[in-house]
């Protein structure tokens, strides 16, 4: 039976979570995230988990690989400072292939910034936060309810490619309170990773066939021995030195991201069929944007609401399936243009693509997004 409960989108995070089957969080307190820990050291010992508050975000991610490890569906959250100490390790979770999720509950930088305030200036950080080239799984909910739903889904993706997965939320979705009815426990499509069936030393435990992707291997501690390692690595997780064997092993980890994109990537399109105006936002910004749709639809204007919910990989092909019925694009993030990036990259700017963002530590209004309309309006007109 499903359940209708009045939820903070920092509490709905956990819930979720501990409905994906998380039971080990490692974190440090930080605005505006910290009520995931809190509630975290609250609900894990009610269900038989651990929580534990490590020195700094360090310390934090490197207890939540290990106790993935060792078999346990972990969980750290932080927010942008926290995420930027997290990135070397976050590299080493990907090479060892560790599934994990990291909350950054987005705020106004750089620095400590303001720490109390909205900001999407993270976007970037997520995806070339960590060196080298890497895959990327990164998802940004819009509402305290996909909050909950979305992320079981990323640690469903993180088991199944076995890989951390980055749950991009913001400051207006973390501190937002909504009545919500979550959906029943029943009801929910729960992955675990693959697992080998091998007792004693495995010499072949990242050996992976033709054609697939993703190792399956057990956790420490349930009568497999194995090594692992952030350097390149053969087939036994040893270390090794061949140019050969590095190159096959980071293409099989981009490939396992890379072939799988149609089935990773998500979207919302909110009145897209006949639109000629496109909004392209994500996250808690998306909730002005869909007021101001809707406004600029009650005034005869094709306008409707291109979100992903996959932020990473970017919904490419998604995008370029509408780009033909278009006439402008309107992006619209707080930060200074980062998704904008991606979206100009896309198109090619075949069609006009216009910016709304702000880095003030305040939000983006739907009447500030139908100013920006009329302006692109009166462009268009001059032209």
């Amino acid at each position: 039976m499903s359940k209708a409960v009045l939820m903070q989108g920092n509490e709905a995070a956990v819930e979720g979570a501990i409905a994906a089957g998380m039971r080990f969080f490692a974190g440090y307190p930080i605005t505006p995230s910290t009520e995931i820990a809190e509630q975290s050291a609250l609900r894990l010992p009610q269900m038989g988990g651990k929580f534990i508050q490590m020195e700094d975000e360090i310390s934090s991610i490197a207890a939540v690989l290990g106790a993935s490890v060792a078999g346990m569906k972990a969980m750290t959250a932080t927010s942008g400072p926290g995420f930027s100490l997290m990135q070397e390790n976050i590299g080493y979770g990907v090479m060892a292939e560790i599934p994990c999720v990291i909350i950054d509950v987005q705020r106004c930088g750089p620095s400590t910034g303001l720490a109390t305030s909205p900001s999407q200036g993270d976007y970037m950080q997520a995806k070339w936060g960590t060196h080298g080239d890497h895959p990327v799984i990164a998802l940004s909910p819009s509402s305290v309810l996909e909050t909950y739903t979305l992320i079981i889904r990323a640690f469903n993706l993180s088991e199944k490619y076995r890989t951390p997965v980055i749950f991009l939320m913001d400051e207006i979705v973390g501190h937002m309170r909504e009545g919500v009815e979550l959906p029943n426990p029943n009801d929910l499509i729960i992955n675990r990773r693959k697992m080998s069936f091998h007792d004693g030393a495995n010499k072949e435990c990242y050996y992976v066939p033709e054609g697939k992707y993703v190792p399956a291997m057990k956790p420490f501690g349930q009568g497999e021995r194995y090594n692992i390692t952030g350097l390149a690595h053969d087939v036994s997780g040893f270390p090794v030195n061949s140019n050969e064997i590095a190159d096959k092993l980071v293409t099989r980890l981009l490939d396992k991201v890379e072939k799988n994109v149609d089935n990773i990537v998500r979207v919302e399109e909110y009145l897209m069929d006949d639109a000629e105006t496109a909004i392209v936002c994500f996250g808690g910004t998306a909730r002005a944007a869909m007021d101001a749709v809707n406004a600029a639809r009650a005034q005869g204007r094709k306008v409707g609401l291109f979100r992903p919910i996959t932020v990473w990989p970017f919904p490419e092909k998604k995008l370029l399936a509408r780009l033909p019925q278009l006439k402008n694009i309107l992006m619209v993030e707080h930060n200074h243009g980062q998704m904008l990036l991606e979206v100009q990259r896309v198109t090619r700017c075949e069609k006009p693509v216009h910016f709304l963002g702000r880095v003030d530590g305040t939000v983006i209004s739907p009447d500030d997004i139908l100013a920006k309309l009329n302006e692109m309006e009166d462009t268009n007109h001059a032209e």
